[in-house]
């Protein structure tokens, strides 16, 4: 073993919430390491290069977007934290985005008056029931750490009666954040429908690097140390305490508290003391993702809209598919079609982005095979199937393919380490981000704040809830 040496905090993980609890720790003097098993940051938000082009992995749009004034949204509340300026992350807001159903479309903005009105012409008898649930969410305290788990059909059902409507309003907030198969927890369903329909899209000039470059250079400036190529193989723990963490097998970091954003079932898997306990479940949903770059744009093709939620079923099946992915239903994003008045679109080149569910199990399956051919033609059919989605949301197919790229879900345990590449977590999470263990917390997704927005919020508030306390009013 090497020397040890010995901090106030480790962070496990430099993705959003990592990076924002270290960058609040520090703030306040604590001696903070963030360790990263990885060569880059953003974990499930991040980007890479192909082709001599750059790609967001993860990252749509940025949710709950707000102008400057519009002061105690989560977004400014988040800047105000992390001590970054607004004008800093350059956002564009969307034009606007679909849900389309088989026999009905809703429109949305930023502005939840578009919403209103879409379903008051396409479902008449359900707006006085809509206007209802709108006051109960806004009422609502979605981020109350002692909120009960209820889920949020339940919930919706007794003001919304009409199925369709019911499956067109979860649809876009299931697929951007639901640990659960067909359904969520009524606290993370308010906070998505604030975030998507009451504040709504945007993109930073630059896309998720932008975001990324930003929590770095605040981690620097106020004095964090983050280390790349860190694995953390053990959390060491004496009497119920946390004592320390190993890190590649060979080096030992002591401190008396850790935030693990590694995700809960990660992070028990990783505790001695917790052999004997029930492990939390690992969630089940997954996704692949083809990406098409080509010679013309979105609006070119004939599309205005930012992003299509597509379901070609009555019903919208948010679930680990029998097969290796869903055909039926897909999140298809053009980042060139956003409101890009004051900064850039920054890709030269139509960019096409179409995410189906997928099941981990069987692309695994193909991945682990010693001849890797159907895992290849796998992913092609999944690229043509792409094409087909792209078709049916009005998109002229006159179009040539510069470049493409096709990623599953072992594309994503590969560069998170996540069990099964799950994207949004366990559905057993630690709302209060209390473990067995003495001074060892969760922070991230699977502390129950979602998006790139919400896992920064979760970063902090758990800094502040379990590390920091009495340190600052």
């Amino acid at each position: 073993m090497n020397t040890t040496e010995k901090v106030d905090c480790v962070v496990i993980g430099a993705g959003m919430s990592g990076l924002a609890a270290g960058i609040r720790l520090a703030m306040y003097n604590k001696k903070v390491l963030v360790l990263e098993k990885h060569t880059i940051s953003g974990g499930l938000n991040s980007y890479y290069a192909r082709g001599k082009r750059k790609f967001d992995v993860g990252l749509h749009a940025l949710t709950n977007f707000v102008t400057p004034s519009d002061r105690g949204k989560p977004f400014n509340k988040l800047m105000k934290q992390l001590r970054i300026p607004y004008e800093e992350f350059k956002l564009s807001p969307q034009n606007y985005s679909l849900i389309q159903f088989p026999d009905k479309s809703l429109k949305f903005t930023n502005e939840i008056n578009v919403l209103i009105e879409e379903i008051n012409q396409n479902f008449p008898q359900e707006i006085d029931g809509f206007i209802r649930l709108l006051e109960h969410i806004k009422n609502f305290d979605e981020v109350n750490l002692n909120n009960e788990t209820v889920m949020a059909k339940t919930v919706v059902r007794t003001f919304i009666k009409n199925d369709s409507l019911v499956e067109m309003i979860f649809c876009p907030l299931l697929i951007y954040g639901s640990a659960w198969e067909n359904d969520m927890d009524f606290s993370q369903f308010v906070i998505m429908f604030k975030s998507i329909f009451l504040e709504g899209f945007s993109r930073p000039e630059g896309g998720v690097r932008t975001i990324i470059d930003l929590l770095l250079k605040k981690l620097s400036d106020v004095g964090g140390e983050l280390r790349f190529k860190s694995e953390v193989t053990r959390i060491i723990s004496h009497g119920g305490k946390v004592v320390g963490v190993e890190i590649n097998h060979n080096q030992i970091i002591e401190c008396s508290q850790i935030l693990s954003s590694m995700g809960l079932p990660e992070t028990y898997g990783v505790v001695s003391e917790f052999e004997n306990l029930d492990h939390p479940a690992v969630g089940q949903l997954s996704f692949c993702e083809s990406i098409l770059v080509t010679d013309k744009k979105p609006r070119e093709l004939g599309v205005d809209a930012t992003i299509i939620f597509y379901n070609n079923r009555p019903e919208y099946l948010y679930q680990k598919p029998q097969t290796l992915f869903d055909r039926e239903s897909a999140v298809v994003c053009f980042p060139n079609n956003f409101k890009y008045d004051n900064y850039q679109d920054d890709y030269p080149e139509g960019v096409l982005r179409i995410t189906n569910i997928a099941n981990f199990d069987l692309w695994n399956e193909l991945k682990s095979a010693e001849d890797k051919t159907l895992y290849k033609e796998q992913k092609e059919i999944l690229c043509e199937n792409a094409k087909g989605i792209l078709k049916n949301c009005g998109i002229n197919p006159d179009y040539q393919i510069l470049f493409k790229d096709i990623f599953t879900p072992t594309t994503i345990k590969r560069y998170t380490q996540h069990f099964e590449g799950t994207v949004y977590g366990s559905t057993d999470k630690s709302r209060n981000g209390k473990t067995p263990i003495d001074g060892l917390y969760i922070c991230g997704t699977d502390q129950g704040f979602l998006g790139i927005v919400g896992s920064m919020l979760s970063g902090i508030s758990m800094a502040n809830l379990h590390v920091l306390q009495g340190d600052f009013k």
